[in-house]
């Protein structure tokens, strides 16, 4: 089954830019050189040969700028699909940690290429138990101590972060399925951060804490909710790359 990361070596980018009417207007000169036959052969002849040396002079030139482009764009796309799947993995690691307190189990004696594995591994169960949950059973999950100036500052950054790959310079050559489920993580992802600023705003309005904290607390989970999806579509299509460092047991792995 094809992915979307599959998908992006069918990019638009592999396919000519010139516009259908300039074909059209190469066949229809063609046929109008053909039937000037009948009244001057010669002059028939000489458009004829000009409109033969135009076609193909536009053909040749337009496959090898095509083919051209598309080695250089090969080459950006590995670094854009890594960027991508990279910034999906800490997503995913931060919204496991952060918010709900996963904790991998493992061996220390393993290597760390089969720590990573196992981590990744135990993520994404976790992860796929979370997104069958309700958004109020969700909430129930969410451990309270998540609501800090820290978590709104890292999600704050991970939204940023979206939002630069989205604004990137050959974001036009992605895939709108791809765009689409970036624009909507990243929407997601601020909402969060204004849901904790909300659950802080007890701090400045005590006799109405239990109301900022239950909004927030619902509002982030239904946020959350949509986040998990997210994320799990984009791996799904091929979207979650950890970190290229072995030998370092970051936080994004």
């Amino acid at each position: 089954m094809s992915t979307l990361r599959d998908e992006a070596k069918k990019s638009k980018i592999n396919k000519s830019d010139r516009p259908v009417l300039i074909y059209i207007a190469i066949g229809v000169a063609t046929l109008f050189a053909i039937a000037l036959r009948w009244f001057d052969e010669d002059l028939s002849l000489n458009i004829l040969s000009e409109v033969i040396g135009a076609a193909f002079t536009i053909f040749v030139i337009d496959v090898l700028l095509v083919k051209s482009k598309t080695k250089r764009w090969l080459i950006v796309q590995e670094h854009i699909d890594y960027l991508i799947g990279r910034t999906i993995n800490r997503v995913r690691d931060g919204v496991a940690t952060r918010v709900f307190g996963f904790k991998a189990e493992f061996n220390h004696r393993m290597t760390e290429e089969e720590v990573v594995l196992q981590l990744r591994k135990q993520r994404e169960k976790f992860l796929n138990e979370l997104e069958v949950l309700s958004a109020e059973k969700l909430s129930e999950r969410i451990d309270l101590t998540f609501f800090n100036k820290d978590s709104y500052d890292y999600f704050d950054e991970k939204a940023e972060d979206i939002w630069m790959l989205i604004n990137m310079k050959y974001a036009e050559y992605l895939a709108p399925e791809l765009v689409s489920l970036l624009i909507d993580l990243h929407t997601n992802l601020v909402d969060v951060s204004a849901h904790i600023r909300t659950y802080d705003k007890a701090e400045r309005f005590p006799g109405e804490k239990d109301h900022y904290h239950n909004v927030a607390l619902q509002a982030t989970a239904r946020n959350l909710k949509e986040i998990i999806r997210i994320v799990i579509k984009l791996k799904e299509e091929g979207y979650s790359d950890a970190a290229r460092i072995i030998g370092t047991r970051e936080e994004e792995i």
